[in-house]
């Protein structure tokens, strides 16, 4: 699926409709730039979620984990991780194959972890259609 968004709020909608359908046990790649709108989008998902407390990106804390919403919601950003013995070291299997929601940033560094089925939502900009355009492309992905 190919969505397309013209402002921010829109593309924090799209999220809040990613939210509202998540299931446990889904996981959610998230690729792009920076300043993309990756957080924007994972704020949307958050609200979907029921989630009310301020979402930030875990940059230097490489996760974050939300457990008001209606799923537990496990927020990685994996773009500081040196190899994939960190993502052992915090136990990540107990996240990626949980009962929540898992949402993880750069997580084409990790690609060797991910689970055998998942989505991938990728945002791109196109500046020729406007500075607050955003191609948003979601599949699922089989490996």
């Amino acid at each position: 699926m190919i969505y397309e968004t013209w402002s921010a709020e829109e593309t924090e909608k799209l999220g809040v409709m990613l939210g509202e359908q998540a299931q446990p046990g889904d996981l959610y790649t998230l690729i792009g730039d920076l300043g993309v709108g990756k957080t924007v989008l994972t704020q949307g998902i958050a609200k979907g979620l029921e989630i009310t407390e301020p979402i930030c990106s875990p940059t230097f804390t490489i996760v974050q984990i939300y457990e008001e919403g209606r799923l537990p919601f496990y927020h990685f950003d994996v773009y500081r991780i040196g190899d994939v013995e960190e993502m052992e070291e915090i136990g990540y299997e107990d996240y990626f194959y949980g009962d929540g929601l898992t949402m993880i940033e750069w997580a084409n560094l990790i690609e060797e972890l991910l689970p055998a089925h998942y989505k991938q939502i990728t945002i791109e900009k196109d500046l020729e259609k406007g500075f607050d355009y955003r191609r948003i492309t979601i599949e699922e992905v089989t490996q």
